[in-house]
This record gives C-alpha cells, structure tokens and sequence, in this order.
C-alpha cells in the first residue's frame, strides 16, 4: 500500500471501465481512486508499494544481531529435564 498521504478521487463505475488503464496509473503513483455506484462509495482502488524491502545478500545483516558468549554451554540439568520430558 502507498505510504504517502493520498489525494481521493471518486469515479463512477462506468467511468472506471473505461478508463481503467489511467486509473491504474493514478493509483500506482500514490492517489487512491474511490469507485462508486449511483453515488455511494463501493471500491478502492490503491496503489501498492513496491520497494524492495528485503535484506539480500552475504553479510546484509552485519552487526544487527550477537550471539552469547555461552551458547554452546551445556543446559543446566533443571531445564534439560524440560526438554527430555523429566
């Protein structure tokens, strides 16, 4: 969804037929078109946000996490007996 504040226009159902390649165009540059029927609000149509959001690639997340220095440190033996079912 569009993040940034969004101008509403409203058009008619017909009107959205038949202009639907610019509406589209509209909403994908961050106005939000009402669709309505005799009057009354029915439908949205909105923009997506299509930034790459994802962290890709080696060392993308350096320095945002950290591993304890007893990790690999046996269990104490009270919590051990809940992994075992003890």
């Amino acid at each position: 969804m569009a993040t940034t504040t969004s101008i509403k226009e409203i058009v008619n159902i017909y009107e959205a037929k038949t202009q639907l390649s610019k509406l589209v165009d509209l909403a994908a540059s961050g106005q939000d078109i009402i669709i309505a029927r005799a009057g009354k609000p029915v439908a949205r149509l909105t923009g997506l946000d299509t930034k790459q959001s994802r962290l890709t690639g080696l060392g993308a997340l350096k320095g945002r996490g950290w591993i304890a220095e007893d990790f690999d440190a046996p269990l104490p033996d009270h919590i051990l007996a809940e992994f075992e079912g003890r």
